[in-house]
């Protein structure tokens, strides 16, 4: 079975993105987006190396809302700062220094950072050990980057390792 379908999650994910693109549940167009969601993973299997794994599915759905309310928040924060004074922004780049060693939570918070408004993950350093982010506005790099390793970071470090 796992050579048939080498990623059961990611099958369901690409036929459920599929038939949300098409907005259609039309016979025709969710057997074309099966036979997709069977095909692009047998086909692009040898591509990923090592496999992700959730060591804490619970922390990672813990996780998952602190992000969505994060966005909210963040979206305020940044619709305030647009609205106010542009003398009053700070836009900056911080180094983070990384302690997550896995590659896949690594991307992780590389994606949670940049869905987050008002900050951007913009360049890995070639070891793994720095991320580069940008901030929309950045008084305090450090509680920024402190932030971030508490909010995002240590749960990560959790669910990947």
């Amino acid at each position: 079975m796992r050579r048939l379908l080498p990623s059961p999650l990611l099958s369901v994910a690409l036929l459920l993105i599929w038939l949300l693109l098409n907005d259609t549940l039309a016979p025709g167009q969710a057997l074309l987006g099966a036979l997709l969601a069977l095909a692009l993973p047998l086909l692009t299997d040898r591509l990923r190396p090592e496999r992700a794994r959730l060591r804490r599915p619970l922390r990672a759905a813990r996780l998952l809302v602190v992000v969505l309310v994060d966005i909210v928040l963040a979206n305020i924060e940044v619709a305030r700062r647009i609205l106010g004074p542009e003398s009053e922004l700070r836009p900056r780049f911080v180094w983070l220094p990384l302690d997550i060693r896995d590659p896949h939570g690594i991307a992780a918070l590389a994606g949670i950072i940049t869905l987050t408004p008002g900050t951007v993950s913009s360049d890995l350093s070639a070891d793994r050990r720095y991320l580069l982010v940008h901030a929309f506005n950045c008084d305090d790099p450090a509680a920024l980057a402190a932030s971030i390793k508490q909010r995002y970071e240590r749960p990560l470090m959790e669910i990947f390792t």
